[in-house]
C-alpha cells in the first residue's frame, strides 16, 4: 500500500513519495522528535515472509549505520510497517550520478573529484567490513553541494531474486542470501567473480568502482551489449575500449587507473580503495593543468604494489603584468623533473618520526604497527624489509652525527601532546639511559654533543638548550625542535591553543631564546626540517580545511616559498645534506565512540573527519562536539548529536566549550575571541563579552540552573589561568581557585566544591562559592579524573598508559575504589589511546574519542 501524506510511521510523518523501484518506494518524511526532515524507504512485504531475510536485513542496516562518514548516506533508523520493514536515512537533494553523465564524459577535475570522494567513501566501508556489492551510477547521489553520497550500503545482498533475461544491460539479477553459483549485482557493473557466482571481497567493489569510473570518462557503459548474456561475457572476457578514444583530454594516468579497477584477476587490481585513493590524488595536484598523454602519466602500478611512485607536483609561479595586475600561473613539472618517491614502509598503523642514519643510507623510524607497542626499525631503500631495535614502547626524536639515538619512553598523549621519558641509546644495541623526564620532543646539536628539548610543565611549554637551561616559555603547545646544521638557531612549531589544536606558526629562536616568527597562522601544521644547505626551513602545512597538502619553505628573513603542492595530507619527517626527504602519507581521523542511555553496545559516533566530544548532556542523550578537520571549515563547527545515532545539528562556528540544558557555549578563539551561546533549540546566538584571553586555555561548565559557569581560563590582564565563576545575567566573575589551578578542574554534582590541582602538587578541592582549599590524598599517580558521579563524593578516573582503557570509580575523600568499565577501540591499528571521555553523571551513557593516525613512509628524491 501506498503511503499518503500525512500518514505516521511511529515517530516518522510522511510528508510526499520521492521515488519508487525493485527496492521499494521512497518517502519524504519529518522526524517530530528532532523536528528534521528524513527519507524513508519501505521495502517490499516479501522481506517478512522469510524470517532469515528479515534476520540478515537488520543485520544489515545496523553495519550499514555503524559507518559514519560524509561520503556514506546515514542510516538513522529501521522498523516495519505491516510486515514491510523500512530503513530511515538522511534526505539528500541533487541527483544521481546516472543523471549527472547524461551518456556525456565529465570534465577531468570533476572526474577526479567525485572519484576520491566515492573511494573514500569505500574506505571507511570496506575498513568495518562492509561490501556495497551494487556500486552503480543510480546509487551514488551528487548533493547540491558537490558532495557525493554512496547509497545502499548492505541492501544489495537482500535484494529480491530477479529472473536472468535477454534485454539491455541495466537489468539486474540478484540472489537471495549468499548461496554459491547466484549471480549478485546489477550486470554491466559486476565483477567478474561475482558474475561466476563466487564469493566476493571489496575487490569486487573496486571493479565496480572502475566500471563507474569509465563511464564517468567516456560517457558510455564499459560493458554493455546487446543482451544481459553477453554482457556477462564481456566482463569475463573483453576489454572495453580506451576511454580515451571518445575523450581525448583523458589524462594517461587516469586511464591506467580506470584499466586497474577492471583487471579480471582481483589480485590484480588495487588490493584497497585507500591504494586507489592515493593514485587519485596524484592526479588531482594536477587536475587543472594539462597533463594528458604519456610524458605525465604516474608510473605505472601492477598487481596493487608499488616501489617507485612518480608524482606530478604542482608549481605557483607569480608573474607581475602592467599596472599592479598579478596573476599566476600553473604548471605541472615534465616527468624528467619531478621527484620520485619510493615506499619504504608496508605495514598499517601510526609512524611517529623517521629520520637518516649517519651513514646517509640507513632510514630508521619509529611506528607502532597493527595495534602493537611502538617500536623503532630500521631499513634501507634497497630493501622492503624493516628490521625492529627491540626498544617497545619507544618512539624516535633524533639521531646525533656519531650514532647515538634521542627517543621518548612510553610517552602519555594529551591531544598532540606527549609526555614521556626522554633516553639515550645507541643504533647499533645497548640499553638505553634515561635523561629526563616530561619531555615532548628532542633533537641533537650538529656535533652529537648537546641536546635542544621541550619539556612539559603544568603550565607551560618550555624550551631547554642545553637540558637544564631554559630559553624560552609557551603557554601554548610546541612542537618539531630542530636545530639548525650550523648551531646558531632552533626551528620548532608553536601553537597558541594550549589543549594540542596543530593550528600554529614556525618559529626560530636564538642560543639566547629570543624568538622570531616565521610565517603567518597555518591552519594545521606539522613536520619541520632544514634545508640541504640549512639556509631554509622545510615544513608542512595548510592554510586552510584540515589537510597538510604542501611542502613549503621559508627563510630566516621570512620569505616563503612552495616546494610541492600535493592532495592529500603528508608530513615531512627529516631532509639529508644530499637533498633526500622522507615524507609520511597521513591519513588520520578523529573518531567518536558512544554508548546511549539504555543500550548495551557501543555506537559509531563520528559525524565528519575530526569529531572532538567536548560534553554530554546531564541525561546522556546528547553530546556536543566540533569539527575540527576539512569538513568542519577554516573556524570549526560546533554540533549537537544524539548519543542514539540520530543525525548531528550544526549550531554554529567555533570550538565547542559547555552543553546545558537549552544552550551550548562556543569559543572562535582564531577570529576575534567571540564567546557566544549558542540555542540547542529555537532561539538567537548571545555573544559574551568576556574579560578572558580565550585564545589560550578556555573550557567551561555550566552549572544546573544554566546561568552560572565554571570557566577556566586567564583574565586578559593575568598571565597565569585560574578557575572562575561567572554570572551570566550580571557578567560578574570571580575567582575560585589560585593562579595556575585551571586545567582538569571537575565540579562535584552538588556543585559544592571543585576538584584540581593544587598549587603547589598533589590534588585539592576548593568549596563552591569563596575557595576554601582541602588538599586530597585518595588519588594514585596513574589516575586521571574525567567526570563527576551522580553521588558528590565520587568521580569518574581514567587509569593512564592502559589499553583497553580503565575506568574506575572513587570516593576521593575515602580513597574507595570500584571498577566501572574498560573501553577499547574494536580495531587499534593506528589508534592513539581514547581520550576526552565524558560521561553522564548516573553512568548510564558516555562518549570518548581517540585519533586514528595510519602512515606510508616515503623516500622522495628530487625535491628542491
Amino acid at each position: 500500500m501506498k503511503l499518503q501524506a500525512g500518514y505516521s510511521l511511529g515517530p516518522y510523518e510522511i510528508l510526499s513519495s520521492i521515488g519508487a523501484g525493485g527496492m521499494g518506494e521512497v518517502y519524504r518524511a519529518k522526524d517530530s522528535r528532532l523536528e528534521r526532515e528524513v527519507a524513508i524507504k519501505v521495502l517490499p512485504p516479501e522481506y517478512s515472509a522469510d524470517p532469515d531475510r528479515l534476520r540478515r536485513f537488520e543485520q544489515e542496516a545496523k553495519a550499514a549505520s555503524s559507518v559514519n562518514h560524509p561520503n556514506i548516506l546515514s542510516v538513522f533508523d529501521i522498523g516495519a510497517h505491516e510486515g514491510s520493514p523500512y530503513v530511515v536515512s538522511e534526505l539528500l537533494v541533487g541527483e544521481t550520478l546516472r543523471e549527472r553523465i547524461g551518456g556525456t564524459p565529465l570534465s577531468t577535475r570533476k572526474l577526479v573529484e567525485y572519484a576520491l570522494q566515492i573511494a573514500h567513501g569505500l574506505a571507511a566501508a570496506h575498513d568495518k567490513g562492509i561490501i556495497h556489492r551494487d556500486l552503480k551510477p543510480e546509487n551514488i547521489f551528487i548533493t547540491r553541494d558537490g558532495r557525493i553520497k554512496i547509497l545502499d550500503f548492505g541492501l544489495a545482498k537482500l535484494a529480491l531474486p530477479e529472473p536472468v533475461s535477454g534485454g539491455k544491460s541495466q537489468l539486474a539479477t540478484r540472489e537471495v542470501g549468499t548461496q554459491p553459483g547466484m549471480v549478485l549485482g546489477t550486470v554491466g557493473y559486476m565483477s567478474p567473480e561475482q558474475v561466476r557466482g563466487r564469493e566476493v571481497d571489496h575487490r569486487s567493489d573496486l571493479f565496480s568502482f572502475g566500471a563507474i569510473l569509465y563511464e564517468m570518462a567516456s560517457g558510455k557503459r564499459a560493458f554493455q551489449r546487446d543482451s544481459t548474456a553477453d554482457t556477462m561475457s564481456a566482463i569475463l572476457k573483453e576489454d572495453p575500449v580506451d576511454p580515451s578514444s571518445t575523450n581525448k583530454t583523458l589524462p594517461s594516468a587516469l586511464e591506467r587507473i580506470i584499466r586497474h579497477c577492471l583487471e579480471k584477476n582481483a589480485e590484480e587490481r588495487f588490493q584497497s580503495a585507500r591504494d586507489l585513493a592515493f593514485d587519485l590524488e596524484m592526479i588531482s595536484g594536477v587536475s587543472g593543468v594539462a597533463i594528458s598523454g604519456p610524458e605525465a602519466a604516474a608510473a605505472q602500478t601492477k598487481k596493487g604494489k608499488r616501489s617507485y611512485i612518480l608524482l606530478p607536483i604542482i608549481f605557483l609561479t607569480g608573474i607581475l603584468l602592467g599596472a599592479g595586475t598579478t596573476f599566476w600561473k600553473m604548471h605541472a613539472r615534465t616527468t624528467t623533473a619531478a621527484p620520485t618517491f619510493q615506499r619504504l614502509t608496508f605495514s598499517r598503523g601510526f609512524l611517529s618520526a623517521a629520520r637518516f642514519a649517519p651513514d646517509g643510507q640507513t632510514v630508521l623510524y619509529s611506528a607502532a604497527w597493527s595495534g602493537a607497542p611502538s617500536d623503532i626499525f630500521s631499513t634501507r631503500p634497497q630493501t622492503p624489509v624493516s628490521r625492529s631495535l627491540n626498544l617497545s614502547g619507544a618512539q624516535l626524536l633524533s639521531i646525533s652525527s656519531s650514532g647515538e639515538m634521542a627517543i621518548l619512553l612510553n610517552p602519555v598523549y594529551a591531544g598532540w601532546r606527549r609526555n614521556g621519558t626522554l633516553a639515550r641509546v645507541p643504533i647499533d644495541g645497548g640499553g638505553a639511559r634515561n635523561v629526563l623526564d616530561d619531555v615532548d620532543d628532542a633533537d641533537w646539536s650538529a656535533d652529537g654533543t648537546q641536546l635542544a628539548v621541550i619539556r612539559n610543565t603544568p603550565i607551560k611549554r618550555r624550551v631547554e638548550f642545553p637540558v637544564g637551561k631554559i630559553i624560552y616559555e609557551s603557554e601554548g603547545w610546541l612542537s618539531d625542535i630542530r636545530l639548525s646544521r650550523d648551531g646558531r638557531w632552533i626551528g620548532l612549531m608553536e601553537h597558541a591553543l594550549a589543549g594540542g589544536d596543530d593550528r600554529g606558526y614556525v618559529i626560530v629562536l636564538d642560543a639566547t631564546g629570543k624568538r622570531k616568527v616565521l610565517t603567518e597562522e597555518w591552519n594545521s601544521e606539522a613536520g619541520l626540517a632544514w634545508s640541504p644547505k640549512g639556509d631554509e626551513i622545510w615544513f608542512t602545512a595548510s592554510s586552510g580545511g584540515g589537510n597538510l597538502s604542501a611542502l613549503r619553505a621559508v627563510t630566516l628573513e621570512g620569505k616563503q616559498r612552495v616546494i610541492a603542492s600535493m592532495a592529500g595530507n603528508y608530513l615531512l619527517r627529516d631532509v639529508s645534506k644530499n637533498g633526500e626527504a622522507l615524507v609520511a602519507q597521513d591519513n588520520r581521523r578523529r573518531e567518536m565512540v558512544g554508548l546511549a542511555p539504555g543500550e548495551q553496545k557501543e555506537r559509531d559516533l563520528t559525524w565528519m573527519d575530526w569529531s572532538f566530544p567536548r560534553d554530554i548532556s546531564e541525561d546522556g542523550k546528547f553530546v556536543l562536539f566540533e569539527e575540527e578537520g576539512a569538513g568542519g571549515g577554516d573556524l570549526y563547527s560546533v554540533y549537537l548529536r544524539g548519543t542514539d545515532g540520530s543525525p548531528a545539528v550544526r549550531l554554529g562556528d567555533g570550538v565547542a566549550v559547555a552543553l546545558s540544558s537549552d544552550m551550548a557555549l562556543s569559543n572562535l578563539p582564531v577570529k576575534d575571541g567571540a564567546v557566544t551561546l549558542l540555542p540547542t533549540g529555537s532561539g538567537q546566538p548571545r555573544k559574551l563579552n568576556l574579560d578572558f584571553d580565550v585564545n589560550k586555555l578556555f573550557t567551561a561548565t555550566f552549572f544546573h540552573d544554566g546561568k552560572t559557569i565554571l570557566i577556566r581560563a586567564a583574565k586578559k590582564s593575568a598571565e597565569q589561568p585560574r578557575t572562575w565563576i561567572y554570572d551570566l545575567e550580571t557578567g560578574n566573575s570571580k575567582p575560585l581557585t589560585p593562579e595556575g589551578v585551571a586545567q582538569n578542574t571537575f565540579l562535584s554534582h552538588d556543585e559544592k566544591f571543585v576538584f584540581g590541582k593544587c598549587v603547589d602538587e598533589g590534588d585539592c578541592i576548593y568549596r563552591v562559592p569563596n575557595g576554601e582549599v582541602e588538599k586530597i590524598t585518595s588519588l594514585k599517580p596513574n589516575d586521571n579524573v574525567v567526570a563527576a558521579a551522580l553521588d558528590p563524593q565520587w568521580f569518574y578516573v581514567a587509569i593512564e598508559n592502559t589499553l583497553p582503557r580503565k575506568i574506575e570509580m572513587v570516593n576521593i575523600f575515602t580513597g574507595e575504589r570500584k571498577p566501572w568499565r574498560e573501553i577499547n577501540p574494536p580495531d587499534l591499528a593506528g589508534v592513539i589511546p581514547p581520550a576526552n571521555i565524558r560521561i553522564a553523571p548516573a553512568g548510564n551513557a558516555y562518549v570518548y574519542t581517540y585519533r586514528r593516525v595510519l602512515n606510508d613512509l616515503y623516500l622522495a628524491r628530487g625535491m628542491n
